[in-house]
């Protein structure tokens, strides 16, 4: 079974283990110690697993008293809202705990329900006779559920609701800014899961459908979880697939040989080929992994939807996303280095001197003062050039101070974030200024580091021995790197963080990287068939989690308490 949260997935192992990815704000992810469990859900900042003895585990934010819900016993399932988490009971009452600022704890009156779910400030509750139950907020019309019939499984995202009926189609109700409510044309569904704002669809064959993301290449799903901006879909062998800005693919370069430097864009990967050449993965959604028919090539840069290229006669060539100019490079000359930013590109000229296209309205490409710089980085709005005296200049924006460098010396090498900078010094050690939010500025006590790179939360460093340290945001495991060695060179996206080795072959590390690795299904576990009318209510809602044992809990629970179901 899989669930997804907001920036972190989790995974639930057939033998009652949990796995978590991610970033571990709060400790939501700290999973490690959980046993026994058959289910897990995964909120904002908490995440929560049912054990099979009726007794909840809960990890991350005590916000409103979420820990609480380790309190309760006799529970069959449970859903996790953004700040508040709901539980079933054996005698089909609900029970909730968390913040109520909505009325979204309000369910001690709920009787005969089956099924609950929780969104960000509401709750939603399916009764035995197929109607919908609601609590909490309805600003967006989320809680307007009154007409619906037949209904086996319901889902909740942040401000909509979802239905699936039992004849396989889908109702839904509240915002669709996302377009998260156009399920109407929607059929043979078996199992539904709701994200902030999109929604995802399991039908009979194993294929998915999603508002969101193009899952066509998607087969033999038997689960989907979707968070806030990821799809997670559970396949039959227990392998784990994902769909979101984070998993486009950028990790995937194991296969990777004869490389000689990589770079890394917000989901996209690129690496330089011994021969000149140049590969590519990850998304490419503007054409910035187009450049199979690059050669002669001696340097890349990254950057969030475009490629730069330096050829080694001193040009250079870009492709991507041209929409404010930032791969307007096709008239340089005498180039040496290229940096990529968000939307703006910067080339050190051999002269010393630095030139700049794209976005300006931060100042990011007022550089043509610049003189005796011998290496530039570019941040999301902001460039840094390094002088040949290890001092430092910086341009663009300072919100956060990412700018502050003037009396920064003895600098070798400089990084730029998305609101923060980096400096290596000399001695291998490094400073850092800017938004420290994550932490990704605590680098004060790295020593005997050669280099160093900024992602948009996190920084990694590259230590003398080959080995690599990272601080900041660790949201889908940009800086799961403590066990690389043997690495030369690294770099840093968004959510990922690519290092190069020096036989020539890559690693990374990252949401996809992670999820790869996980197989959820080991072996099914014993299970004896639940009673023939409750898996017409219940088979939709678990349809996914059946290989992680929920069915064969809910159906014994379900006896235990001498339930019968209509």
């Amino acid at each position: 079974m899989v669930a997804a949260g907001f920036g972190y997935t989790v995974g639930l192992k057939s033998d009652g283990t949990v796995v978590a990815v991610g970033a571990n704000e709060l400790g939501r992810c700290d999973l490690g110690g959980w046993t026994d469990v058959v289910q897990v859900v995964a909120g904002m900042f908490h995440t929560v697993g049912l054990k099979s003895d009726g007794t909840v585990v809960t990890a991350g934010s005590k916000t409103g008293g979420l820990h609480n819900a380790s309190r309760w016993r006799d529970i069959v399932q449970v859903s996790a809202g953004s700040s508040h988490t709901v539980g079933l009971k054996s005698d089909r009452t609900a029970v909730a705990v968390g913040e109520n600022r909505h009325g979204q704890l309000d369910v001690s009156g709920w009787t005969d329900i089956v099924q609950v779910a929780a969104g960000t400030v509401h709750t939603v509750g399916l009764k035995s006779d197929g109607s919908v139950v609601t609590a909490g907020d309805n600003l967006d019309e989320e809680c307007d559920i009154g007409s619906w019939t037949n209904i086996t499984q319901v889902a909740a995202g942040s401000v909509h609701t979802v239905g699936l009926r039992s004849d396989g189609t889908v109702v839904a109700t509240g915002r669709n800014s996302s377009e998260q409510c156009d399920v109407d044309n929607w059929t043979d569904i078996i199992y539904l899961a709701a994200g902030s704002s999109h929604t995802v669809g399991v039908k009979s064959d194993g294929t998915v459908v999603d508002t969101r993301y193009d899952l066509d290449g998607w087969t033999d799903i038997i689960q989907v979880a979707a968070g806030d901006y990821q799809t997670v879909g559970l396949k039959t062998d227990g392998s784990v697939v994902a769909a979101a800005l984070q998993y486009s693919g950028q990790c995937n370069v194991n296969n990777w040989t004869d490389i000689t430097q990589v770079a890394a864009g917000d989901a996209h990967t690129v690496g330089i080929k011994s021969s000149g050449t140049v590969v590519a993965v990850g998304r490419n959604s503007r054409g910035e992994c187009e450049v199979g028919n690059w050669t002669d090539i001696v340097q890349v840069a990254a950057g969030t939807l475009h490629t730069v290229g330096l050829r080694s006669d001193g040009t250079a060539v870009a492709v991507g996303h041209t929409g404010a100019g930032q791969c307007g490079v096709g008239n340089w000359t005498d180039i040496v280095q290229v940096a990529a930013g968000t939307l703006h590109t910067v080339g050190l000229k051999s002269d010393r001197t630095v030139l700049a296209v794209g976005l300006n309205l931060s100042g990011q490409c007022d550089v043509g003062g610049w003189t005796d710089i011998v290496q530039v980085a570019a941040g999301t709005h902001h460039t840094m050039g390094l002088r040949s005296d290890g001092t430092v200049v910086a341009i663009g924006d300072n919100a956060f101070g990412q700018c502050n460098v003037g009396r920064w010396t003895g600098i070798v090498q400089v990084g730029a974030g998305r609101y923060h900078t980096v400096g290596l010094k000399s001695d291998g050690t490094v400073v850092a200024v800017g938004d420290n939010g994550y932490g990704q500025c605590n680098v004060a006590d790295w020593t005997g580091i050669v280099q160093v790179a900024a992602g948009e939360r996190h920084t990694v460093g590259l230590k003398a021995d080959g080995s690599t340290v990272a601080v900041g945001r660790d949201g889908f495991g940009p800086r799961d790197v403590g066990g690389w060695t043997d690495i030369i060179q690294v770099a840093t996206g968004v959510a990922h963080t690519v290092g190069l080795k020096s036989d020539g072959t890559v690693v990374a590390a990252g949401p996809e990287a992670d999820l790869s690795k996980w197989n959820l299904v080991l072996a099914l576990p014993p299970s004896e068939p639940p009673t023939p009318d409750w898996s017409l209510t219940i088979a939709r809602i678990v349809a996914g989690a059946t290989a992680a044992g929920l069915v064969v809990f809910f159906t014994r629970r379900m006896r235990a308490a001498r339930v019968t179901v209509r």
